[in-house]
């Protein structure tokens, strides 16, 4: 029998290569859901500090903004949209570093040094979005958590769609689709993991699950304009705007 295997459990393998930006941007709906459940948790972010050290086009800085004081953005690549050139990683902690939250959504290879940085210098909590399977492992078991366990596991009950280079509403036909007409889909499941810092945080980590809410915390303008792509005899060419 020949042909792709599409089972699930193949499909949702998202691999990048080691030298990858890996540029899977993020839907604002799903950070606004974050901060929704950061609210309901008691935390007052309008006077927090907080920092996006993957800040990519600025698709999470947009709605943090909406929320909290102030948010620091930066990013290892210049992808034109003005943030701070820096990379996150590199060099000594610094106290001028430190800030209230953090927000991520980083690379997945290096998902849990992000993580033990952010840990360092956030002093209320640090908020993670990694693909669900970032849970499992031996070896992140042994090396963090085992030893530092989130504080929150939320589980999104309905799909994140995050696609390579580019953000296109959940349903809507990707004009970067290698099939015409395809509608934005994924088959990777997303969690958000939150770690507390404050002592108040809980000993052990809380499962929860995020309420389908895509459509209540979409905006208008969440989603940039692409062109259209149309077929041709040629292949597929741009035309107008999506």
């Amino acid at each position: 029998m020949t042909g792709q295997n599409r089972s699930s459990a193949v499909m949702q393998q998202r691999s990048e290569p080691h030298d990858s930006l890996d540029d899977f941007p993020t839907p604002p709906w799903a950070t606004r859901a974050l901060c929704e459940f950061l609210r309901q948790q008691g935390f007052d972010l309008s006077a927090a500090v907080c920092r996006e050290p993957c800040a990519n086009r600025g698709y999470m800085v947009r709605p943090l903004l909406e929320q909290f004081g102030v948010v620091l953005a930066s990013d290892i690549f210049d992808y034109g949209a003005g943030f701070m050139v820096r990379d996150y990683l590199f060099g000594p902690d610094a106290d001028e570093d430190e800030v209230d939250w953090t927000f991520i959504n980083p690379p997945f290879r290096l998902a849990q040094e992000f993580i033990e940085r952010a840990l360092r210098l956030s002093k209320i909590g640090v908020v993670v979005i990694a693909r669900s399977a970032f849970s499992e492992g031996q070896d992140r078991a042994a090396s963090l958590f085992l030893d530092r366990p989130p504080s929150f596991e939320l589980q999104f009950s309905e799909r994140v769609v995050m696609l390579k280079g580019r953000l296109v509403r959940s349903g809507a036909v990707d004009p970067f689709a290698d099939v015409p007409g395809k509608k934005a889909s994924t088959a990777t499941s997303y969690s958000a993991f939150v770690w507390l810092t404050r002592d108040a945080a809980p000993a052990d980590t809380r499962k929860r699950w995020i309420a389908p809410c895509r459509l209540r915390l979409e905006r208008p303008g969440d989603y940039p304009d692409y062109p259209v792509a149309v077929p041709s005899d040629r292949g597929l060419f741009a035309e107008g705007a999506a």
